[in-house]
């Protein structure tokens, strides 16, 4: 109902007039930041879970383009993010190193596996990553390699290392050059071996035949850490809002939110900032 002029007094008025700022700020967008991360944070479902906790407490929106390690890091270089979300730590180092990150920051961890066929040929099962490299390079094994650079490849390829199988992981070895998910679905279409972030395995649906055969291995320790892009290198770059992001994700409330994320009460991340 319109209320006449006549009728409004000056505390009324006022009333009226915040009433209509409100309504104005309320349609206007959110500020939004963007934010580079590997594919196991936003495949996992963790972003979908984490990043609506985060607008509600800031009133801030993230734009996350998921992408391998190797390319979110490369991306932030050339100024096209705020903030990174990433898991490889020596990557992360040199980021910073280089002066394209303020600060890195541990945020939480989880772990890799292997994952096969069920009925496992080539008797890979245990907790020995790098035997059962040994095994499927021997057998000439059929084993899906991510192949991006990515977070994942980096450690497979660590780990290849380590077997003293750089060069030559067996006739079988297939770089998919793609994201995490779309090498589980082709080891589920193939009967291949695949190394996997857990919190990407544990949302995939298209199984198959697969199963975790390698996990408990130390060296299979996978860290997560956060990174504001440095302004001196682009002043586009939205730092006090990533900083809220970063603040906020190694805060208690942050953290806790990343320890509630569970799919089938199986927790995915493992909060680890610092105080």
């Amino acid at each position: 109902m319109k209320i006449p002029q006549r009728f409004m007094g000056p505390g009324l008025k006022s009333l009226v007039l915040l009433g209509l700022l409100w309504s104005i700020a309320s349609l206007a967008p959110a500020q939004t930041m963007v934010m580079s991360s590997t594919t196991s944070t936003e495949q996992s479902g963790l972003f979908a879970h984490l990043l609506p906790e985060f607008k509600r407490a800031s009133g801030l929106d993230i734009k996350v383009v998921a992408l391998g390690t190797g390319q979110a890091l490369d991306m932030a270089r050339r100024g096209d993010a705020d903030v990174v979300f990433v898991h490889d730590q020596a990557a992360e180092e040199k980021f910073v190193a280089e002066g394209f990150g303020l600060k890195r920051l541990p945020v939480m961890y989880n772990d890799f596996v292997l994952i096969g066929p069920a009925a496992d040929p080539l008797k890979t099962a245990g907790q020995d990553i790098v035997a059962a490299l040994k095994k499927i390079a021997a057998a000439n094994g059929s084993f899906i390699s991510r192949g991006d650079k990515s977070g994942t490849h980096a450690a497979e390829l660590r780990f290849w290392s380590m077997a003293d199988l750089a060069d030559k992981p067996g006739s079988g070895y297939k770089a998919c050059g793609c994201g995490m998910g779309p090498a589980l679905n082709i080891a589920a279409s193939s009967g291949a071996y695949v190394l996997a972030d857990r919190g990407t395995w544990l949302n995939f649906k298209n199984r198959a035949d697969l199963t975790v055969l390698v996990q408990g291995d130390k060296r299979l320790f996978n860290q997560y850490g956060v990174m504001v892009v440095n302004p001196a290198k682009h002043p586009h770059v939205k730092q006090a809002e990533a900083q809220k992001f970063v603040d906020w994700v190694t805060s208690p409330a942050g953290q806790a939110s990343i320890a509630s994320y569970k799919i089938g009460g199986e927790q995915l991340f493992f909060p680890n900032a610092k105080p």
